[in-house]
């Protein structure tokens, strides 16, 4: 905890010592001299605040570093880089920490899609820096592009695979053929997945990585309630086989999209079907991307792992770095609130396309008939399959139907389902899945 004579020194308090704050302090000990050299300061760790100061971490330091005092931990900080977890104790922290001064680096996705409006403001309102590049997509520079490269474009859409867990699981079950469960068990054994990934597979974290891209894509504030969320825990292996017989693969997307009428945007979470060429359909495991659609950059792709100490630690280490320039040269902390009064709007003014699998009476005229009530409540198809249905039976013999429809409103599809399920032919809509891509 010494200083280098005549050398500038920032002091650091890191928030954590779990998998990625550990990952932190080695790379601020370890690479502390060409940290130095690049920087023209010390970067100087001084606590680390952690529950138990006596647990066995990844990588150890000496007792003194750690500490379960936060104010002792926080005290004369320049920048407080917190990667603990969690959200109400944290944000008390976060604004401790802006209070007296302190810039702020974290990864925390759930705090900031919950309060980060909060957090934006108080750290406008106090002069300091508040940077996240970590809380969405691990070591993947993407919010330094939004925020800065395209701030001369206008952002239209953003498609991200921002969940590696479940990335991994839906393409163990394209690719092998595993059922959910099987490739679930195979994550969490490889530590993709938590002990209980609930979080993951239900849709939740995508949901807060999304609202805090559309913050900065859209220049408005978005939170995690604004965000339609649907898991995987639904998709089955039949979906995943009429999916590939029509030339898709399917993956849990995060979408943002801007629209004009009416104006405001749409944040959802759900499976989604997509072209076996389009660039996202080719991520594959724990891997994430994020899909970016501009107006004058037009298409752009960031790729990367997705979660991990080093590669998370690497976007932490980024963002204070960043931080630390702007500091030693005096300017003040840039700040992240929003611009613009644009609305979220809900999930039924989104327009897709989709897959929907219906099982029907395997019959002259079913498929007219079906067909016939899309066209009525004007969704109209694009293609169709319809193959053997296993559960069929000598007394009621069924099909399995599958069809892409082109571009439609949620809500007049909507209305075409419950005008279908209606159908004295129709037994039941098994499966109904968004499509993006071309």
């Amino acid at each position: 905890m010494t200083t280098v004579s005549d050398t500038p020194a920032l002091k650091i308090a890191l928030l954590g010592g779990g998998t990625v704050g550990s990952q932190v302090a080695r790379i601020l000990i370890e690479d502390a001299e060409s940290l130095t050299e690049r920087l023209g300061a010390e970067l100087q760790l001084t606590r680390i605040l952690v529950r138990n100061p006596q647990a066995t971490r990844d990588y150890q330091l000496p007792d003194e570093y750690y500490s379960d005092d936060a104010d002792e931990v926080l005290e004369g900080a320049d920048i407080v880089v917190e990667l603990m977890g969690g959200v109400e104790r944290t944000r008390e922290l976060v604004l401790q920490s802006i209070e007296q001064g302190s810039n702020v680096v974290t990864g925390n996705k759930a705090l900031l899609a919950t309060h980060g409006n909060e957090l934006y403001e108080a750290a406008a309102d106090a002069g300091v820096q508040l940077s996240f590049e970590a809380s969405v997509a691990g070591g993947i520079p993407i919010l330094r592009p939004l925020r800065d490269s395209l701030s001369g474009d206008k952002v239209t859409r953003i498609m991200g695979i921002v969940n590696g867990t479940t990335n991994y699981i839906l393409d163990q079950m394209d690719t092998t053929g595993a059922y959910f469960n099987d490739a679930l068990a195979e994550a969490q054994r490889l530590g993709f997945a938590e002990a209980d990934p609930s979080a993951d597979v239900d849709g939740d974290d995508a949901a807060a990585k999304i609202a805090i891209l559309a913050h900065l894509a859209f220049h408005a504030p978005f939170s995690l309630d604004e965000v339609y969320t649907q898991g995987i825990g639904e998709v089955s292996e039949m979906d995943h086989t009429a999916a590939a017989t029509a030339g898709y693969v399917i993956k849990l997307l995060a979408i943002a999209e801007e629209l004009d009428d009416p104006n405001g945007v749409v944040l959802r979470v759900h499976p989604t079907l997509l072209p076996r060429d389009h660039p996202l359909a080719s991520v594959r495991g724990a891997y994430n991307a994020v899909f970016v659609e501009a107006e004058n950059a037009q298409e752009l792709m960031f790729y990367g792992p997705g979660a991990g100490g080093p590669p998370t630690a690497s976007a932490v280490m980024g963002d204070v770095m960043s931080i630390a320039k702007r500091k030693l040269r005096g300017g003040p902390g840039r700040t992240h609130t929003a611009r613009r009064d644009l609305q979220a709007l809900e999930i039924g003014e989104s327009i897709t396309r989709y897959m929907v699998v219906i099982r029907a009476a395997d019959a002259s005229g079913v498929l007219a008939k079906v067909a016939g009530t899309f066209a009525e409540h004007q969704v109209s198809i694009k293609s169709m399959n319809q193959t053997l249905d296993e559960a069929s039976t000598e007394e009621d013999k069924t099909a399995l139907l599958a069809f892409i429809t082109h571009r439609a409103k949620e809500s007049q599809l909507a209305q075409t389902l419950k005008a279908t399920e209606a159908l004295e032919e129709v037994r039941e809509v098994l499966s109904v899945m968004r499509v993006e891509g071309k």
